[in-house]
């Protein structure tokens, strides 16, 4: 008898979900890193992503070789250490087609990169801005970043002397109008969020805790898998509706669904689970991260929502045809009219 094979699935646009993988992994075995990477290849697969439309971004630390790992055939730029933002801005103004996922670590984002960071958020670049946050910098052998807890004790780094840095009240403050934060640990979740993610029209930051399971696992970590298990605490069951769906809310006991329309047309579906907590109002989410952060809750999910701001892209007017594939009479200006620039500086 010969042997029988097994002809892969493929989704709405010819492709199998394997076509949506990247190079084997460098990281440690059982790195979170690696299961973000897993569930952006089946939201990829889910959503019917053309990978050409894909860029990936990235700057430096063991976050920033995750782009390696999903969508082999997208167009990936590893850039230098904090400076994501920059790139990923001046390759969206260039094509706004592009859909951008950015991949970049605590260290990378809320230290080098901070003010990089707050710029695109107040700029609004249409990107999904993943921190895969640790509280430690991996690469270099486990010192702490500036999300790493007050208290911490490490073997190598010592004690840390200094408050954390909430990355979701900083890219609340800064005007983001999609910030959500998750656990590594809870793939339903992520897949979730990252597809309402890729829907947002401007910036969308999902601040995900991801262990080092080398130099910060240890269960007084609020950036481990023991604390993560322990104390996670989700504001809601949340779902994304693809526009081409038929949206059913439905009676549902003991919380309540609230439907939320995007201005693509897909839908984010939030079923209330502890709290009556309303995203879309900016201090109430502020309130919320301060509480928690008192408390040692881990809350997760959409933390603030606003849909209505203009991206970027929107902002500047710019054509429906991209800048990147204008042709040369359109973006050069004539001899003639340079001629007469020079002639009126004389």
């Amino acid at each position: 008898m010969g042997t029988r094979t097994r002809t892969p699935k493929i989704n709405l646009i010819g492709l199998s979900k394997n076509e949506y993988k990247g190079q084997p992994s460098t990281l440690c075995k059982g790195c979170g890193h690696n299961s973000i990477a897993s569930q952006i290849i089946q939201v990829a697969y889910d959503l019917n992503i053309r990978p050409h439309e894909i860029i990936k971004l990235s700057g430096i630390g063991c976050s920033s070789k995750s782009p390696a790992y999903f969508l082999g055939m997208s167009h990936g730029f590893n850039s230098l250490h904090g400076r994501m933002p920059s790139i990923g801005t001046g390759a969206l103004m260039a094509n706004h087609h592009l859909k951008a996922i950015g991949v970049s670590g605590d260290g990378d984002t809320a230290s080098i990169g901070m003010g990089q960071f707050k710029h695109v958020l107040r700029r609004n670049v249409r990107m999904v801005y993943i921190i895969e946050n640790n509280g430690v910098y991996g690469l270099t052998k486990g010192q702490f970043s500036a999300t790493a807890d007050e208290g911490d004790e490490l073997k190598y780094a010592g004690k840390n002397e200094l408050p954390p840095i909430d990355i979701c009240m900083e890219a609340i403050m800064a005007g983001a109008g999609f910030v959500a934060r998750s656990f590594s640990g809870d793939a339903k979740q992520v897949r979730e969020l990252l597809k309402a993610a890729l829907s947002h029209r401007g910036t969308a930051v999902l601040d995900i805790i991801s262990p080092c399971v080398a130099f910060n696992n240890v269960d007084t970590s609020s950036k481990s898998y023991g604390f993560g298990r322990e104390h996670e605490a989700p504001l809601h069951d949340f779902g994304w509706v693809p526009p081409a769906l038929e949206i059913e809310i439905e009676e549902h006991e003991p919380g309540t669904l609230r439907d939320i329309i995007m201005h693509d047309g897909s839908h984010i579906q939030l079923r209330k689970l502890q709290e009556d907590y309303d995203p879309t109002n900016r201090m109430e989410a502020l309130r919320l991260l301060e509480e928690t952060e008192h408390s040692e809750e881990f809350v997760t999910g959409l933390i603030y929502f606003n849909p209505v701001r203009e991206s970027l892209a929107e902002a500047a007017n710019l054509p429906d045809t991209p800048l990147a594939l204008l042709p040369d009479e359109v973006i050069r200006p004539s001899k003639e009219s340079l001629a007469d620039v020079m002639a009126s500086l004389q």
